[in-house]
């Protein structure tokens, strides 16, 4: 797995040791596997994410019990899931876990999100395409997510990772009194067997 550093323009994430030199970076963001010891991290960036009210369905982070024992599962049930490092803090995630029923066995549910600093940076696309990697080597044949039809940014990055608009749930989300569309989206990572097209 290779590391990543944003460059301070702000424009692109390179792979750390392409052409840099010292001082042209002011943060190094590393895009790592999951651990236990990132368990708190992890909690906290989520639960800034989920206080902003607008990009995932739970409006706190679960308590660190809670999100310990999802980290631990994850790791155990070998499901994709990475986080960036900046300067040994977690400031993002990505991460793939499985449907629960078995007729949806090959298909997983993309969950994302960075610290509102580190976002506009290209780190969202490489955490995407990290975890979508490992989904693929995993096994997932589909792998699906809903997007707040409001969240224009979000649907560009998830279009440019290769997810494609499969449909709307109609007030699908209700959030402070306010109702939004939900944008369904999906990637297929392989070719099914057997199917007829």
């Amino acid at each position: 797995m290779s590391e990543y550093s944003i460059q301070d323009s702000g424009l692109s994430a390179v792979p750390r040791g392409a052409g840099q030199h010292v001082g042209e970076t002011m943060n190094t963001v590393e895009i790592v596997p999951i651990r236990e010891e990132y368990a708190e991290g992890f909690n906290r960036v989520l639960g800034v994410v989920a206080r902003e009210r607008r990009y995932l369905s739970f409006l706190d982070a679960p308590s660190i019990e809670s999100t310990r024992a999802f980290i631990r599962d994850n790791i155990n049930s070998g499901f994709p899931q990475v986080v960036a490092l900046s300067d040994d803090e977690v400031v993002g995630w990505c991460d793939v876990t499985r449907k629960a029923r078995p007729v949806h066995s090959h298909v997983g549910i993309l969950g994302m999100g960075l610290l509102p600093a580190f976002r506009g940076q290209g780190l969202g696309i490489k955490l995407i395409e990290r975890a979508l990697t490992a989904a693929k080597e995993f096994g997932f044949h589909r792998v699906e997510l809903s997007v707040r039809a409001d969240n224009l940014n979000a649907i560009a990055l998830y279009k440019k990772a290769g997810f494609e608009p499969e449909g709307r749930l109609r007030n699908g989300v209700y959030v402070d009194n306010v109702h939004c569309d939900l944008m369904l989206m999906g990637i297929l990572l392989q070719s099914a067997e057997g199917n007829l097209s």
